[in-house]
């Protein structure tokens, strides 16, 4: 539909080499209920299934992350999807699709309220969680499947939510919990102006969290634990709301030294969620598996990728190196449509025209292919060798720039290398936000920030 759209050149032999081989081993996607049979059967060996995305407002890319996950969960017994997202909100929504606490899927996804809210507050999202309620409400005798999130962005709401759990089952903890905690009122509400401040040279909060941190996980592996923990599962997500809290800090602190060191905190608190997500449902002496949606920036092995050549370290990176072959690692490309996205940090979301893929490039490659949607194994040989070599790959976030399309949204990238497959989708259509975006909440900084993805 799109092809002829981006400027003609003739194609070099290895490029012709390079879309020979994708048109040989691609499989085509119809929409058919056996579209993703290869998948599936690769997955078979994993308990990490990783989703990427080449953009965060894609329809396509959550709508088909949507159908491998519902197979993954309903076929492979696959323990729950975790996202890209705040843990204390995507964990209303767990709450909602295991046992219906709250009453509409459109209320589980209220708590995504902070800039992007499209990322999770869509209509691909709320079909999704539905989905999930639907599945879980109709296995009485079979464990529920979940939904996480695995970000460090929600410092304030993860500090409430520590709190929140403490006077209910300990209020001389919680008091003690409230008086570590409280050393962020000297900075107001916004991380930023903590990291700033303590750049500066102000004092920060690292050893209150670490103690608060310390204290609730020691307490918690004592004998008896808490008296009368409501749940093993909350007495978890207290745990990890007191983690993220203390990795949160580092990270705010961290964005005013530079970018690696901020992106490698972040990803590796994601990965970190991971495990501990795999160890905590594994107790009962099952493996757990787990799906992992984010960007194809955080799923891509990093050492494939010039951000590996930066000193930067991803979650495909760190869960690889992890689980070695349990991992299945499936990034998702297009060349041209639609995307939803803002010009700027805050901006409202917009409908905006995806530039078609820049010759060349990995996605262009695809196009040339001349099939509509496909399924590509990247560890079949001839694919293997007819890209062996560094090619730009895109990848939009929740700011699309299209006039500074070639330095603001390419980067090089050995395919074969970063993912096991690809999903391509050669013309895509922006994701529908379910309303129009609100106001910034003011107590924390907007998700992806500062790099966009």
């Amino acid at each position: 539909m799109a092809r002829g759209l981006h400027r003609r050149r003739f194609m070099t032999t290895r490029e012709q080499q390079a879309v020979t081989a994708i048109r040989s081993a691609a499989v085509p996607l119809s929409g058919a209920d056996t579209d993703y049979d290869a998948l599936i059967h690769r997955a078979r060996s994993a308990h990490l299934v990783l989703l990427g995305e080449a953009s965060h407002g894609t329809h396509e890319f959550y709508d088909e992350r949507a159908k491998i996950s519902q197979r993954l969960i309903e076929e492979l017994g696959f323990d729950a999807i975790v996202v890209e997202a705040d843990w204390p909100d995507a964990y209303v929504v767990d709450r909602y699709v295991r046992d219906g606490a709250d009453q509409s899927p459109e209320r589980a996804v209220r708590g995504f309220k902070r800039f992007p809210q499209w990322m999770w507050r869509n209509d691909d999202v709320l079909a999704l969680v539905e989905w999930l309620r639907t599945r879980n409400a109709s296995y009485a005798n079979v464990e529920h499947a979940g939904f996480y999130g695995m970000d460090l962005y929600s410092l304030h709401a993860s500090i409430d939510a520590v709190l929140e759990y403490l006077w209910r089952v300990d209020p001389d903890a919680a008091r003690r919990a409230r008086e570590r905690y409280s050393c962020f009122e000297h900075f107001g509400d916004d991380p930023q102006a903590y990291g700033y401040a303590t750049s500066l040279g102000a004092e920060s909060c690292e050893d209150a969290v670490v103690r608060q941190l310390v204290e609730l996980t020691r307490t918690a592996r004592k004998s008896g634990g808490y008296p009368d923990p409501s749940a093993v599962d909350e007495l978890f997500v207290a745990e990890q709301n007191a983690r993220l809290v203390k990795n949160a800090e580092r990270y705010y602190r961290a964005i005013f030294r530079g970018r690696v060191s901020s992106w490698n905190l972040r990803d590796t608190h994601m990965a970190d969620t991971v495990d501990a997500l795999l160890t905590h449902m594994g107790r009962d002496g099952h493996e757990a598996k787990l799906v992992i949606w984010a960007h194809n920036s955080h799923l891509g092995d990093a050492r494939a990728t010039e951000m590996g050549n930066r000193g930067e370290v991803n979650v495909g990176q760190l869960l690889r190196e992890r689980h070695g072959d349990r991992v299945l690692n499936v990034g998702f490309t297009t060349h041209a449509g639609t995307v939803t996205a803002a010009v700027d940090w805050d901006e409202p979301a917009e409908t905006k025209s995806v530039v078609p893929a820049m010759a060349g490039s990995f996605e262009w490659l695809c196009h040339e292919a001349a099939i509509d949607r496909f399924y590509l194994g990247l560890q079949d040989p001839v694919v293997r060798r007819a890209l062996r070599e560094p090619r730009l790959e895109r990848a939009i976030g929740v700011i699309y720039r299209p006039e500074t399309e070639r330095q603001s949204h390419y980067f090089q990238a050995l395919v074969p290398d970063q993912f096991d497959a690809i999903v391509h989708i050669d013309v895509t259509s922006a994701v529908r936000p379910l309303e129009e975006m609100a106001l910034q909440d003011d107590e924390e900084i907007p998700e992806t920030f500062p790099s966009a993805l």
